[in-house]
């Protein structure tokens, strides 16, 4: 780790640390405070993805569904108008949308192949923009003054590295820039989040060895045809599950870093507060 103890930390010129864990945990919320309190550097990965990455995907597939509305198609043709995402940090549903779901294409569910060819894009693209990390703190340093950088990370990531591999090229790459944080959450953070979700469930990223296994016993315990599926039955049942299979892949990649609790996040209210809940990590990754 490039801080081994509290002390080093503290004393740093430059604090840098990259924040994994289960979406909704507080990530995205502690990375704005620093940013608008603190003068830290936010990197966010999914805005990276969204917009280096898949942004040229997302795109097309918005001017795809255009060329559907004659009027619309008139214009674009036309080169009348122009037709792109607005992905922000706070709103990543243009990504969200272009990942969709499988299922009934009444319901807006996607042939299954098609979902994990954009399932297998969102990977590329999640891989390309964590190994940008290194780019985006000397970006930040020589670009802007900062000397303090946060990566937010995708609520995947778990997914894209081996953690019980020392050589794993992305957290190999990671230790070696910053502080790996895991937030961590209870049995009660869980089940809010499965709630969440259960009313509003949204696209995300798997494996793709899980997915097909969840896609086919989908389709055993159902017996419905793949154009009959409810897009939404079939992702609220898979997030259920993915949070079960994340957690010890996100509890091994905690070996590489420190832990702090999503309680615990929940509290900070200024960078000062953040550094100082660091340190104690620290202390007691040593002890």
């Amino acid at each position: 780790m490039i801080y081994e103890t509290a002390t080093d930390w503290l004393d740093a010129p430059e604090k840098r640390v990259v924040l994994f864990g289960m979406s909704g945990l507080g990530k995205t919320r502690l990375s704005a405070l620093l940013r608008e309190q603190g003068g830290w550097f936010h990197y966010s990965v999914d805005y990276r993805i969204g917009t280096r990455y898949m942004g040229e995907h997302i795109a097309d597939l918005f001017k795809l569904e255009a060329m559907k509305v004659p009027f619309l198609r008139e214009l674009l043709m036309s080169d009348s108008i122009t037709i792109d995402s607005k992905i922000r940090f706070d709103n990543l549903a243009p990504l969200s949308k272009y990942l969709g779901k499988p299922g009934d294409p009444a319901k807006g569910g996607l042939e299954f192949e098609e979902y994990m060819r954009r399932q297998a894009q969102h990977r590329a693209a999640e891989r390309a923009a964590m190994l940008d990390t290194g780019h985006f703190v000397t970006r930040a340093r020589e670009i802007y003054g900062y000397r303090n950088f946060v990566c937010d990370t995708s609520g995947s990531i778990c997914e894209i590295v081996d953690p019980e591999n020392p050589a794993d090229a992305i957290l190999a790459a990671l230790s070696a820039t910053a502080l790996l944080v895991w937030i961590e959450g209870s049995e009660a953070h869980t089940a809010e989040l499965v709630r969440r979700f259960d009313r509003a469930p949204k696209p995300m990223y798997y494996q793709p060895d899980f997915l097909r296994a969840a896609w086919r016993e989908h389709l055993e315990e159902t017996a419905l045809p793949e154009t009959e599926v409810d897009p939404d039955a079939f992702v609220r049942r898979t997030y259920a599950r993915a949070l079960a299979h994340r957690q010890p892949r996100y509890a091994a990649m905690a070996r590489w870093g420190v832990t702090v609790s999503a309680d615990e996040v929940a509290a900070v209210s200024d960078a000062a507060g953040f550094e100082a809940l660091l340190a104690r990590a620290l202390e007691r990754r040593a002890e």
